[in-house]
Parts: structure tokens; sequence; C-alpha cells
């Protein structure tokens, strides 16, 4: 499939509600409006396509940027590349698709530390969201590692910036839902730090509380084990 090709599909799947729904999460600037199930449905169709996601991105159409991190050869994408669109995130959704992509390439841990002491909002929410994946998927970090974190959580997530909480609660939830162990510092470390009040805007979203959250994970855990 061609670029072009992959354009003319996008734009024939998006639909004026799902725009509507977009800019009410935030989206700015062009965009069409396609669900996430069509885009996972182009995304098999490409597969990996590094040549085709860098000519997506380069669009600055917000359907284009979200296939383009799906599509993206993790092996491929260069230090420029990542700080090229690293300055061009500018929502949520956007953020938490490019996180996914950094979190499988080569140097991730480094980049997400960086990213994670960030002064902007977004750059810090990519760190963050990357620490929730890295804590689901990497076997091999040390619980340690995340005991850390949450101590960073704690000091830090009350006073920081609006998406930037929001990012740190989906890391505290990763963390307690990681193993048994990390599980009851996580639910301590969340009776501590409270009610997570984020502002959505213009959406019905709600930040979840991270120990009744994790608690029910653990739960339905245990109900498929029986």
């Amino acid at each position: 499939m061609t670029t072009e090709k992959a354009l003319k599909e996008l734009e024939k799947c998006g639909s004026i509600q799902n725009r509507r729904l977009y800019r009410k999460h935030g989206v700015a600037g062009e965009l069409y409006g396609v669900s996430f199930a069509n885009l996972n449905v182009l995304r098999r169709k490409i597969r990996k396509s590094h040549d085709m996601a860098l000519q997506l991105w380069e669009t600055g159409n917000h359907d284009a940027r979200v296939l383009a991190t799906m599509i993206a050869d993790p092996v491929e994408i260069t230090d420029d590349q990542i700080n090229s669109w690293l300055k061009d995130l500018d929502n949520y959704i956007i953020t938490d698709a490019f996180a996914g992509l950094i979190s499988r390439v080569e140097d991730e841990k480094s980049i997400m530390e960086k990213w994670m002491t960030s002064d902007d909002e977004w750059v810090g929410r990519a760190g963050w969201q990357m620490l929730a994946i890295l804590a689901m998927r990497d076997k091999e970090m040390p619980d340690s590692y995340f005991e850390d974190q949450l101590q960073t959580i704690e000091r830090g997530i009350h006073s920081c910036k609006n998406n930037l909480k929001d990012s740190m609660n989906s890391a505290l939830i990763a963390i307690g839902i990681r193993n048994e162990a990390l599980k009851a510092k996580a639910i301590a470390s969340a009776g501590r730090i409270g009610k997570v009040e984020v502002n959505h805007g213009k959406i019905d979203r709600n930040t979840p509380d991270a120990a009744p959250y994790i608690e029910n994970v653990w739960k339905q855990r245990e109900s498929k084990t029986v």
C-alpha cells in the first residue's frame, strides 16, 4: 500500500461523529476522525513500513500520525526522528500512541527517564506512559526500580501539570498490577496520595482511583484461576 492510498483509506474511514469526539479530547488541527478499530485494520494491512510512517507523520493529520506510530519500525527510528516527533505532541491521544512506539526502541529506559523529568506536559506524559507500559511488559526490571518510582509519584502527583497527573496515576496502577509484592506497596502509596483530581475538560472521562482499580484487577485474575 502506498502512502497516498493509506491517506485515502483514512479519509474514507473518518466520520463527523468521531471528529467531534476527538475535538472534545483535545485534538486540534487536521483530522479525519478515524476510530481505533479502523486504524488497527489498516495497521494489519500495512504491517511495518517505516518510510510510510515518516510520510504519514509529515502530513500533520492526527489520524495519519496515530497510524504512523503503529507502523513505524522501532529498530529503524533515529534519535533525530524521535526528537522531531516529540515536538509535535499536543494531545494525550497522540502522546500515548507515541509512548507505545518509543517503549519498544533499544534505549527505551534512558529515554523514558529523561522525559519523566521534563517540564513539558506532553513530554512528561510520554515518559510516565512509557513507565506504565514497561511495568506491565518488562519482566527483567527489578521491583526496587518501581518502588523508587512510587515514591516519586507520591511526592509529585498533586503538584504536577494536569496531564502528568493522569499519566502518573496510570503508572501507579500499572505498578500495582505488576506483581503481588508491588500490589501492596502501590495500594499503600495510593492511600497516602488520596484522590487525584484531573481536569478532563469537555469529555466524560474519569481518572480512576488507583487502589480500588488495582484490587479489582487482582480479583479478576484470581477468579480466572479458580
